[in-house]
């Protein structure tokens, strides 16, 4: 079993979202049990630009008002989602779409430096899908709140006892202080990584961590695996 997880640009690019989807569909038909987490930022903020919205971030994270949260799930349910279900499906691919707030578990995000995020959840779980002979492909919304896609991918994970989490996106992989992508870590070194990197990458490697610490056996960071974590 593998979870996953598509985000940053490589959704907003034809021609790199086909090539992701067309190995995805490779695997599937060759029997991997597999399931897609995605995030969708790039359409969103496209949303937000267009309806005049600023778009705001603390710690890597999207700090969503309730206008902004009504454009979250819109764009990631109703837009992102059939988008990639449509692909996989033209590809022979059984895929089948469904709300992130009908399969994750969250609460809300506590404030980070003080600063309150407003309706953003931090994931505490995830109830199982249906995979046999079926892709679900999961928008990372739960409830009421608008989540992380790499939080939410580790928690699918987790709920599935997923031998392998993959967070395919635009970055190479986790880099070091000469910008060189670190080709693999244990768990251990893990946590140290957490403190030195910004943006993004960290609720990527906090998510990570979690996975690995939980049962996830091999993660990958990169859109070609740049950088592989092991639980041991």
């Amino acid at each position: 079993m593998k979870v996953i997880k598509l985000g940053g640009s490589l959704l907003d690019d034809a021609c790199r979202r086909d090539a992701v989807l067309r190995e995805v569909a490779r695997e599937w038909h060759q029997g991997q049990q597999l399931v897609i987490v995605h995030g969708g930022g790039k359409h969103i903020d496209h949303e937000l630009q267009k309806r005049g919205i600023a778009k705001k971030t603390h710690a890597g994270l999207r700090i969503t008002d309730d206008v902004t949260l009504e454009i979250v799930f819109d764009v990631l349910d109703h837009v992102v989602n059939p988008l990639i279900v449509n692909e996989l499906i033209a590809l022979g691919v059984n895929a089948k779409g469904i709300s992130g707030s009908s399969v994750l578990i969250a609460e809300k995000h506590p404030p980070i430096d003080g600063i309150d995020l407003l309706n953003v959840g931090r994931v505490i779980g995830a109830k199982p899908v249906e995979v046999i002979d079926t892709l679900p492909v999961i928008s990372c919304v739960a409830g009421a709140f608008n989540v992380n896609a790499d939080s939410a991918a580790a928690a699918v994970a987790v709920a599935l006892r997923a031998d392998s989490l993959e967070f395919v996106t635009d970055v190479a992989g986790l880099l070091d202080e000469n910008g060189a992508v670190v080709s693999s870590l244990h768990a251990n070194a893990v946590e140290k990584w957490i403190d030195n990197v910004s943006g993004g990458m960290k609720p990527k490697l906090q998510a990570a961590l979690h996975a690995l610490r939980s049962g996830v056996k091999t993660i990958a960071i990169g859109e070609n695996g740049g950088t592989n974590l092991v639980a041991a």
